[in-house]
Parts: C-alpha cells; sequence; structure tokens
C-alpha cells in the first residue's frame, strides 16, 4: 500500500489512504442502535447519540442546529475533532496525528476505514503514533487506543497530548473539570430550555460529556482558551510549556486534554485507552470506567477489549445474501463489503431517527429482506399500524413513545401509499413469506382491524381516490421529492412521477394478490394499472420523454419548452417499469436521458438545473444548481432508472450507470468524488454541462435510500437471482463485456455456489442444478442447511 494512494487491504475488508490532503474529506462511519460517529481522514468527527431525539455531545464551538450532519459537510479548524498533539521534550518540536490541527506533512501516513474500525498510523520525527475507533455494541460511546512507538536508534523523551473536542455546550450552563476519582474529565451542561413544560423532558437528558483514561494522566487542562492561549488550535500556548495548567472550565468553552509525559527507548512502544461519550451523572461514568476498564471476565478479557469483539460481531451480522466474483474488482469490494453495510446501517438504525419518513422506512427495510428478513417483517406491520382508516398513510413513521412528527414530516407527501406493494414484494421473493398477508392490524387510533392485505387494498384504492378529474394523482406539497413544495399546495397540481408509480405498484400489487390466490382482487388491480398507462400517455408524454408534473395553475414541467428543468429521471424510469412506455416510447426516453442527464459520474436527477426560483414548482429550484434534488447525480433516483432498465433487457446500460455510482477505479475519479468506495453517497454534483468545475464531488451523505435498491438491482437484475413462489428464478443480465461470474447466493437457508459463463452454441439461458436442467431456469424444492452447485450457461448475444 505504500506505493498507493489509496486501495483495498491485503484482506479485502477494509479501505487505505496513504496522503491526508490527497480526499481530505475521505471518511468513514461507525454505529450502533444509540449512536452514529462520521470520521474524516484528518480528524475530524460529526457523532450524535439518541436519548431519545438526536444529541450531541461532541459540539461546534457555536450554537448548533440539531440536524445530524450536512450533505458537503464543511471542515474548520475548530470543528469537532479526536487529535494527539505529539511533543518531543528535547528539541520541542510538535506534529498532531491523525493531521489536523497541526498540518505537519507526516512522513508516512495511513487512514483505514474497516467494517467496525477506523484506524491511522502516523509516523513523524521517528515517532509513530497509531489511533484507533470502535464502539460499543449498545452504549452510546467512543473507544480509543492510542499507541505511541519510538522508532529512532536513541532514548526519546516526549509529551502526548489527547485532545478531544466538547465544544459550546450551553448558553446557559457548562463547565468542566478533572476527577481524579474518575481518572478523567467531565464537563457538564444544562440543554437551554425557555418553557416550563419543557423541563421535564430536559431533566432527563445525558447532559454531561465525559473523557476516561485508562492511565492517570501528567496533567491536564479543560478550558479549551487557556489551552490555546496566543498560538491558537494549530500551536496552542499550554504545550509550550513543562505540562498542563490543570485547569478547569467555569461557565467557558470546555475541552478535555490530557498530557501524558514519555521515556521511549529505541523500538520501544506505549499505548493509551480512552473512552469518550455522553452521561447523565457521575455515578454512571463511574460505572462505565468500571465495566470497561476494570471489569474483566472469564478469560481475563477487560471490558473494553470484550466491547470491541463484541462489536465487530454485530456488524459482521450485517452480511448480504451474495458474495460475488466477476471482471469488475471494484464491484466485487463495494458488494461483498459496504453495500451490505451501508444497507444493515440503515436498516437497523432506521437512520437514527424517531419518526423516520414513512417511504424512507419501508425502503430501508426493503434492505433488511436481504440480511433479516423478520426485521423487515416487524417494519411493515409497524408501519401499517399507523395508517390512516381512509388508507392514507402517514409522512413518518413513530418509533418511540415520546417521538412525534417533525420537520419534514410535518409537511403532506402523496406517495407514501406507493412503497407498500413495491417493497414488500422484494421481501415475499426473499422469504415466502405469504402469511404476513394474513396479519390482522388495527388502523391509527380505530378499533377498525383488517389483513394487512386488507390495509394494502385500502391504501391502493386511497391512490385511486386521490386524483384529479383527468385521473393524475394530486402532489400536495411533494411526492418523493420533498422540496417539490409548490407544485400542487392549492389542491390542484399532481405529480407525473407519482402516476406513473402507482401503475406500477398496482401492477405489482396485482402480482402479489394473484400468487396468495386473491384472482379477483388481482385482476382489479391489474386492470387500474392498465387504465393509469393509459392515463399516462394521454396527458404525461410530451413527444420524447414524459413530463414531471402539471401545476396548480395547469402549467405542465418537466417539458421540452422549458429552459431549466426540462427533463427528469424519475418519470422516464418508473415509466419503464409500469410499462407506460411501449418500444417506440422507450427508444426515445432512452435517447433523451442519454443526452441530456448522463454525466461521467451517473445519471443526473434533473436537467437543466434550476438556477433561480420558480414559485410554482417549490424550493427544490432554490438549491445550489447540481446540489441535491436540483440536477445532482441523485443516486437513489439513478438506482429506480437503472431498475427500470434492468426490466426492459437494457444490461448494458444499466451496468454502465450502476459502475459510476461507485468512485473509481481511475485516480482521478476518486480525486474528483474525493471520497473512498466505501459506502455510496446520497448524491454527486450534477450540473455537469453548466457547472464542470464542480460536477461530480461526492455529497459524503451516507443516509440514502439508494442501498436498498442498489442491492435489488444486483439480485433482480444484473445477476438475475430473484425469487419467487416456485423457487429461485436464475436470469442473469450481465454486461455484454463479461464473460464469467460467479455469485455465492444465500436463498431461503440454501447455500448456492452458482457459476455463470457465457458459452458457445447455446441460444437461451441455461440452468443446471448439481448438473441437472432446472426447467425455465427455476431451482425448486431447495433445502435449508444444503449447499448447491448450480451452472449457468449464457449466449454470448442474449436471445430476447
Amino acid at each position: 500500500m505504500t506505493k498507493m494512494l489509496f486501495g483495498p487491504s491485503d484482506n479485502q475488508k477494509s479501505y487505505e489512504l496513504t496522503s491526508p490532503t490527497l480526499l481530505p474529506k475521505a471518511s468513514g462511519f461507525l454505529w450502533n442502535e444509540r449512536m452514529m460517529i462520521h470520521m474524516n481522514c484528518r480528524g475530524y468527527a460529526v457523532a450524535q447519540f439518541m436519548q431519545p431525539e438526536p444529541a450531541k455531545y461532541s459540539h461546534a464551538p457555536n450554537l448548533e442546529a440539531k440536524t445530524f450532519m450536512q450533505p458537503e459537510q464543511p471542515y474548520y479548524a475548530h470543528h469537532p475533532g479526536r487529535f494527539v498533539y505529539v511533543k518531543d521534550e528535547e528539541s520541542g518540536a510538535v506534529f498532531s496525528a491523525p493531521y489536523e490541527p497541526v498540518r505537519t506533512q507526516p512522513d508516512q501516513y495511513t487512514f483505514t476505514v474497516g467494517k467496525h474500525t477506523i484506524a491511522w498510523k502516523v509516523e513523524n520525527h521517528d515517532i509513530r503514533i497509531e489511533m484507533s475507533l470502535s464502539l460499543p455494541k449498545e452504549d452510546p460511546l467512543e473507544q480509543w487506543r492510542i499507541k505511541v512507538t519510538n522508532l529512532a536508534g536513541k532514548k526519546r523523551e516526549l509529551s502526548i497530548y489527547p485532545y478531544f473536542s466538547v465544544g459550546y455546550m450551553s448558553w446557559m450552563n457548562q463547565s468542566g473539570e478533572y476527577k481524579d476519582d474518575l481518572q478523567g474529565i467531565v464537563c457538564s451542561s444544562i440543554s437551554p430550555y425557555q418553557k416550563y413544560q419543557e423541563y421535564d423532558k430536559i431533566k432527563k437528558l445525558k447532559d454531561k460529556t465525559f473523557l476516561l483514561a485508562d492511565q492517570k494522566p501528567y496533567s491536564w487542562e479543560v478550558s479549551q482558551e487557556a489551552f490555546e492561549g496566543e498560538g491558537g488550535i494549530t500551536l496552542p500556548s499550554a504545550i509550550q510549556d513543562d505540562s498542563l495548567a490543570n485547569g478547569d472550565a467555569r461557565y467557558e468553552m470546555p475541552a478535555a486534554v490530557l498530557q501524558y509525559r514519555l521515556e521511549l527507548a529505541p523500538g520501544e512502544e506505549r499505548e493509551y485507552r480512552f473512552l469518550f461519550g455522553p452521561a447523565k451523572t457521575e455515578a454512571e461514568i463511574a460505572g462505565i470506567r468500571e465495566t470497561y476498564f476494570l471489569h474483566k471476565n472469564v478469560d481475563g478479557e477487560t471490558g473494553f477489549e470484550s466491547a470491541e469483539r463484541e462489536y465487530a460481531e454485530y456488524i459482521n451480522e450485517g452480511c448480504g445474501c451474495i458474495e460475488i466474483d466477476t471482471p469488475d474488482a471494484g464491484l466485487d469490494n463495494m458488494v461483498n463489503h459496504w453495500l451490505p453495510r451501508q444497507m444493515y446501517y440503515h436498516g437497523i438504525t432506521n437512520r437514527l431517527t424517531t419518526d423516520p419518513q414513512t417511504r424512507n422506512y419501508l425502503q430501508d427495510n426493503m434492505g433488511m429482506s436481504y440480511i433479516t428478513p423478520s426485521v423487515t417483517r416487524a417494519a411493515f406491520l409497524t408501519a401499517l399500524s399507523q395508517q390512516k382508516a381512509s388508507g392514507a398513510m402517514p409522512d413518518g413513521i413513530i418509533l418511540h413513545e415520546e417521538a412525534e412528527l417533525k420537520y419534514i414530516n410535518q409537511v403532506p407527501h402523496t406517495d407514501h401509499c406507493v412503497w407498500l406493494p413495491i417493497c414488500l414484494d422484494t421481501y415475499l421473493d426473499e422469504t415466502d413469506d405469504y402469511s404476513i398477508l394474513e396479519e390482522v392490524v388495527a388502523y391509527a387510533g380505530e378499533e377498525e382491524t383488517a389483513t394487512v392485505a386488507e390495509h394494502i387494498d385500502r391504501a391502493m384504492r386511497w391512490l385511486i381516490g386521490d386524483r384529479d378529474e383527468r385521473g393524475l394523482n394530486y402532489i400536495n406539497q411533494g411526492d418523493w421529492c420533498d422540496p417539490m413544495n409548490m407544485v400542487g399546495y392549492k389542491g390542484k397540481g399532481v405529480s407525473g412521477w407519482l402516476t406513473i408509480a402507482t401503475a406500477y405498484a398496482f401492477s405489482v400489487w396485482a402480482n402479489i394478490c394473484e400468487a396468495s390466490g386473491r384472482l379477483d382482487a388481482g385482476k382489479d388491480f391489474r386492470e387500474e394499472a392498465e387504465k393509469t398507462n393509459e392515463t399516462v400517455n394521454r396527458y404525461l408524454w410530451d413527444g420524447d420523454w414524459y413530463i414531471r408534473g402539471i401545476t396548480d395553475d395547469n402549467v405542465p414541467f418537466g417539458i421540452s419548452k422549458d429552459q431549466e428543468g426540462r427533463i427528469f429521471i424519475n418519470p422516464q424510469g418508473w415509466a419503464l417499469l409500469s410499462g407506460a412506455a411501449d418500444k417506440e416510447k422507450r427508444e426515445k426516453l432512452l435517447h433523451e436521458v442519454s443526452k441530456q442527464l448522463e454525466t461521467p459520474y451517473g445519471v443526473e436527477k434533473l436537467a437543466p438545473s434550476y438556477t433561480a426560483m420558480r414559485e410554482d414548482v417549490g424550493r427544490v429550484t432554490q438549491k445550489h444548481p447540481g446540489t441535491a434534488e436540483n440536477g445532482a447525480v441523485y443516486n437513489h433516483a439513478a438506482a429506480f432508472y437503472i431498475y427500470g432498465l434492468y426490466a426492459v433487457k437494457e444490461q448494458d446500460n444499466a451496468y454502465r450507470l450502476l459502475r459510476k455510482m461507485i468512485p473509481g477505479p481511475d485516480v482521478d475519479d476518486f480525486v474528483r468524488r474525493g471520497q473512498l468506495p466505501v459506502f455510496i453517497p446520497n448524491y454527486y454534483r450534477g450540473a455537469y454541462r453548466q457547472f464542470p468545475r464542480t460536477a461530480g464531488r461526492s455529497s459524503h451523505l451516507f443516509n440514502t435510500g439508494t442501498v436498498s435498491w442498489v442491492y435489488r438491482i444486483l439480485i433482480d437484475g444484473l445477476f438475475g437471482l430473484k425469487g419467487s413462489r416456485q423457487g429461485l428464478q436464475i436470469k442473469p443480465q450481465l454486461p455484454s463485456h463479461w464473460e464469467k461470474a460467479t455469485v455465492k447466493r444465500q436463498f431461503r437457508g440454501a447455500k448456492l455456489a452458482i457459476e455463470m459463463t457465457r458459452a458457445e452454441g447455446v441460444q437461451e439461458i441455461e440452468v443446471y442444478l448439481d448438473g441437472r436442467r432446472a426447467e425455465g431456469g427455476v431451482i425448486k424444492d431447495l433445502q435449508p442447511g444444503v449447499s448447491y452447485t448450480v451452472q449457468v450457461n449464457i449466449p454470448f448475444e442474449a436471445k430476447e
């Protein structure tokens, strides 16, 4: 790795970066079900925990909003971070690890993002600093190891100063001090509030931030201002002295800084361990110290060590159901290691919110069908228990008794019902658990109960009823696109995409009804799908593509006459799925998407990006051109389109766009995007034709519904290993330049080793199970716990 700037580790289970400046925003993230931390390669952190709403324990140096993290998260000198200052006591030379805040160019540097650890190895002045971060499985705290090694051929006298940002905790009350009995720093605050009615909530909060050490420090400082002095954060005055001042913070901004003085013989190393996190009381902190530093289990492990092991086991539970070996090593690495991990984070934590948007909740848990289907099942029952008797789904799903709908969930959107059959379809494909349709669930706030099947029937009927006289679905203040908030707030505007999506939802639900023996219901919803597609083609086809919607004032948008927002990706992709687009329309829209929306970094959500407010469309037009919903390569929307391409057998087109979601493999592409391929971000900058200089930049925001859909694309499309009532249907759609691929597939408890090979003389896809031809490519009667060998022969020229 020393000759490479970045790449996967030898075991492929971590990714390494060997420069702190080439990709300055490169990062990784760790989580458990009570917290999450996003660590930057240079030492900056964004961390949050739940109590039950999101809260911080490491704050910015000024009062900040409660939002978790922003796209293209800005970093600055005093951004919250985790650093180690290192001083040579003989020469006075100072550097810091991992890189900030001193920014001394290291002699050697490695930033390693692993599945359950994030680590650095930094060498400077013949001193090596190794830092590693892990989390416990349950407690909201950070576990740090810091190791110092003398690489010189002589004895060294050093001071190291672990520095953990605490920041501006509260304008009401904040302080901090070193506690000898805890061997650590405790910073205290009171969350600001105004109304006395809020006191009952405020008094329950974990308003203390602690840094505990396994070894007694030589000195400490708790006042950030006193620590920095005139030297500032880059070269604090306090470290110029022999020892820190053992100061406290009294209504001053606290920091947690410890000093260790050490003498190291040549080659000698010293390791320190730290715990950093929130607590309510000092008694709780004392208990944490006892658990992690003092207690040992029967095997002699400290609580710290056993927590690291248990966390690794927890993360490893989130493995996917496929492992691939293809001609594309970058795709293999993402699919085998990082994609299921990101999908697991979404499904097991619900993005660390107590009121996830309904569409997010359903799609994130759709992904759990491939990891832990029981989680998906429970999520559907939870969601349907909050459905209104009218059939309408709420804008958010309440997951905690103290939660309430907040932020965007207070804005009425009309698409949430659509996701019920679409996401349930994946669960049924994976499990064949059609018994879920017979589960009885009450409607929200009602005594009336109904089966899951009846709940979804009612949701589909609600979509049929929530339409104008033309049969187009109302948009209200948004559909899947949250900030499209002014198209229909007067009650007349309609969503072209949602109308197309309802046609697809009806078709999917018709299939499920028929598969479960409800033939009449299946027939009814199939007829609704056909009628809706007819309506779509009557009112929404613009000649070369489908329009995005029609405003309250009956003005269509996303049309060829628009100077900005001329074409949107979502109506095109979903028209492929719904069947609205016949062959002629399909060829036209595919051409226009390629011409107007495709970029080197993926397919843009719309083009050209809006550069000024359009008041009959809304807030989306105010976002900076090429960011988020305003013309970014919005990967969630791109995934819908790619799934649609596979649905119409456009496998080369689909693979090309799928591959653009993953940074690399070229160095220039990594640098342009600025992130490592350890997650798929919600977007890369778009407006490629308008503002090419910034196009391709990663948002670095890993909360995205993209990942469940990408996994579904792999299962249903690229490798064609889709479940059915009969068994496993195998219909791969490998790109034409691949001659072979190997997939290990876990399916309903069975293990399948599948070889896919292009073969001369083959006219159609042939599937052989343990040497016997599988009729129609369907493998039946698979037994849990049994391993199978499957050979798939593919024509060199795929036949329709």
